[in-house]
């Protein structure tokens, strides 16, 4: 058999722009060379580890030269947890890829002639932002590069964290997070040195066996704290064992809640939480409206800036009060709710069941009464018959999953014809592709990015489409 060719190593390759997915980009013989973890200005050893036509992908070997820009990253497991790629970037130039990346985006993809992009929304927190974290139990931890150099034996290899990207079996143990305000941190030591202790089972993921399987921690600008142990099979003593010391010692924790997961996936969706102490919901209050956050309902993890979020969504549908409205994908209807004030009426149409009973939940706590919600596939639900009971909209407000919306939701969002689109977005490359099959009936009138998840690559995007003249 003939050996594959070694890809080459690139030398001393100055570091120049940051691309897709967050990695960075250098230019070698007129090919594009993407390399994570390293920063604009970054001089450094390329390995090729991917060759394609156009491009190549490869990972850095040595640093010869650091950037002027670099900063030194806050958390101990920088470069090796995926969660938080960005922290070697100050955060104005975080801010100006992802403005950049919106640009980029909407001009390549969409082909579309832009209005001026209005300055990206930055964060007022740049760590400590999330309400919620959901950790892995595993039973082989991931082994760092220097403890595999360094020769020993480690007796522990169990691990409670996330999981190293790209690697489904592979958990890293996390010793600190910066991304979630404390008791998180705290919770999450207290558990897993419990069930050290305790020898309680860590999950096997390949075997499908073990006893703990998850931790999931969820809190509230008040300090209210849920967390949710997921266990892979029934065993009351010992998970009885756990919950009472995590009740003892976190008097702090105000919904307490398990699931039994035996399925092959670690998707609650289709689970039954169970209260073991206290309630079974966190409230958040945003802009004078409260939101019943149950054990599987959806909401932003940054509570602060999905205020800033909502807030231009609302301004962007420019609602005079006799307007009807409707809210695609409205998940638990915060958007629907949050505008609800300056409508005659919205509707929201959601495919997860239980997401729209949170819906109506929340119209119902906060006195609302010109919101209905609608279960079902999107493609389905938005029909001729539907638009004709629920009345023609005038402004459509979508926020679909980074997939972005399907054709035929864009097919019938062109015939219900609304006067007014805002699309707010988690993926700014899905939105350009979706905003490209609109731009026969409608023109971009209004950008506005926020950042939603500081130290990531990751960006909201806001647009208002308004209906092109005939």
């Amino acid at each position: 058999m003939r050996r594959k060719k070694d890809l080459p190593v690139l030398e001393k390759v100055t570091i120049t722009d940051i691309g897709a997915e967050g990695n960075a980009l250098a230019r070698v013989d007129n090919l594009v060379v993407f390399v994570p973890m390293v920063v604009p200005g970054d001089v450094v050893d390329i390995r090729v580890i991917k060759k394609r036509k156009k491009y190549l992908e490869g990972r850095v070997v040595k640093i010869h030269a650091y950037s002027k820009d670099r900063i030194k990253p806050h958390c101990i497991h920088f470069g090796i947890c995926g969660g938080c790629k960005w922290q070697h970037l100050p955060y104005n130039l975080q801010l100006f890829y992802k403005e950049k990346q919106v640009r980029d985006n909407l001009t390549r993809i969409g082909k579309i002639e832009l209005p001026d992009i209005m300055p990206i929304i930055g964060s007022s927190e740049v760590y400590l932002y999330r309400n919620k974290l959901e950790y892995t139990f595993s039973n082989k931890r991931w082994l760092t590069r220097k403890e595999i150099e360094s020769g020993n034996k480690f007796d522990n290899v169990d691990a409670l964290g996330f999981h190293i990207p790209g690697l489904f079996d592979k958990v890293l143990n996390i010793e600190e997070c910066h991304l979630q305000p404390e008791p998180s941190n705290l919770i999450r030591d207290a558990v897993r040195a419990y069930s050290l202790r305790s020898g309680l089972d860590f999950f096997d993921i390949n075997e499908q066996s073990g006893f703990l399987r998850n931790l999931v921690i969820r809190n509230s600008l008040d300090g209210k704290v849920m967390v949710i142990v997921v266990f892979f099979h029934e065993d009351a003593e010992r998970r009885n064992g756990l919950l009472d010391f995590l009740s003892t010692e976190f008097p702090q924790i105000s919904s307490l809640m398990y699931v039994i997961n035996s399925k092959r996936n670690d998707s609650l969706n289709d689970q039954e939480p169970i209260l073991y102490k206290g309630v079974d919901h966190l409230v958040e209050e945003m802009d004078g409206l409260k939101f019943r956050i149950g054990p599987k309902s959806f909401y932003q993890t940054n509570t602060l800036q999905a205020l800033e979020l909502y807030r231009v969504a609302k301004d962007f549908a420019g609602l005079a009060g006799n307007e009807i409205v409707y809210d695609l994908y409205t998940g638990t209807g915060t958007i629907a709710n949050f505008v609800a004030r300056s409508a005659y009426k919205v509707i929201g149409i959601e495919y997860v069941g239980e997401a729209i009973s949170d819906a109506k939940v929340n119209s119902a706590i906060n006195g609302i009464t010109n919101t209905s919600f609608f279960a079902g596939d999107i493609r389905e639900v938005l029909s001729e018959q539907f638009i004709t009971v629920n009345g023609k909209p005038d402004v459509i407000i979508t926020d679909p999953p980074r997939a972005g919306m399907h054709e035929d939701v864009v097919k019938a969002i062109i015939k219900a014809s609304p006067d007014k689109i805002v699309y707010v977005s988690c993926n700014p490359s899905t939105q350009a592709r979706d905003i490209l099959l609109l731009s026969g009936k409608y023109i971009v009138e209004l950008v506005q990015p926020v950042d939603m998840f500081p130290q990531t690559h990751h960006v909201e995007n806001v647009v208002l489409l308004k209906k092109a003249e005939v």
